[in-house]
């Protein structure tokens, strides 16, 4: 599927032209190989017994670009026991989890608050491009939604991720659907995933670990449903031309060919090694966000 644009200047560059402006933003993060353009592909490994709440976990005995389970989290665990012994963490790649901190979790819900726009907004706001109900670059007013001229999800999701951001494009997709986003994230994406225990409670939004591991692993996925190849790949390289900060579709190209979401409780994905990552700190993670990054996603780790 190739999304759609209604706007006679929003065709998106050549795929050279992408290449050229994400290894600017590679520069301006650091890391020459910030962003990947080339898609997915199968995993390959076996999944061995089960590990977070019935998540499979995969501990490979190969060596990879990034380095066995078991490696990693040696790594992690060394990073965060002095920064955070208690936070939750994650990795994993598209056929489930791999390594973190609660292989053996008793699948209690966690509070994910800070991951609400890439966990139900991202994911439905695709499903309505999917559908063509949404044009990315068609105004809101177009769709009888109250808006400044001129505003579309484009610009909301490339530039504007804040609040207010969110606000608008959670109201643009009530309108068209006529559902609150909590219906509209759990019967689009979160049933289809077996995201069972993911739900709005006590003014937030909480998921076991299970069922964010299962999100993440099908962003990797070859899986086309319910979050279709096409949007992810849409999202996942810069959408912002030479403006910085560089910016895909609500994700932010980083170091060591991933994209992140979040500041407090963190996402990275990177399809470049078929490797994603979760971190729940237990309080704001300042320098630790970093280091976890480095130690659970770099492919040449320092020895």
């Amino acid at each position: 599927m190739t999304l759609q644009s209604d706007h006679p200047d929003a065709a998106d560059a050549t795929e050279a032209g992408d290449r050229a402006r994400a290894a600017r933003a590679a520069d301006r993060a650091g890391a020459p190989d910030a962003v990947d353009q080339t898609g997915v592909v199968e995993p390959a490994g076996v999944v061995e017994p089960a590990g977070v709440a019935g998540v499979a976990a995969t501990d490979r005995t190969e060596r990879t670009g990034l380095g066995r389970a078991a490696d990693v989290a040696e790594r992690v665990r060394a990073v965060l026991q002095a920064a955070d012994p208690d936070a939750v963490w994650a990795v994993g790649g598209p056929d489930g989890l791999h390594t973190g901190s609660a292989a053996d979790g008793d699948g209690s819900p966690l509070d994910v608050g800070g991951l609400v726009p890439v966990l139900a907004l991202w994911p439905v706001i695709g499903s309505l491009v999917a559908e063509e109900a949404l044009r990315l670059h068609t105004p809101f007013t177009a769709y009888g939604t109250e808006a400044p001229a001129g505003t579309t999800a484009h610009h909301l999701l490339s530039h504007s991720t804040g609040p207010a951001a969110q606000a608008a494009l959670t109201r643009l997709a009530e309108h068209l659907t006529g559902s609150p986003l909590a219906e509209l994230a759990a019967t689009r994406i979160w049933h289809p995933l077996g995201m069972t225990g993911t739900r709005f409670a006590d003014g937030t939004l909480r998921a076991p670990l299970a069922d964010l591991v299962r999100f993440l692993s099908h962003l990797l996925s070859p899986a086309d449903h319910p979050v279709s190849r096409a949007w992810i790949t849409e999202s996942l390289r810069i959408r912002t031309g030479e403006l910085t900060p560089a910016r895909g579709l609500l994700w932010h190209p980083a170091p060591h060919g991933t994209w992140a979401y979040g500041e407090t409780p963190t996402a990275w994905v990177s399809p470049r090694h078929h490797r994603w990552a979760l971190l729940l700190p237990t309080h704001p993670p300042g320098p630790l966000r970093q280091t976890f990054r480095d130690a659970a996603l770099d492919p040449t780790p320092s020895p």
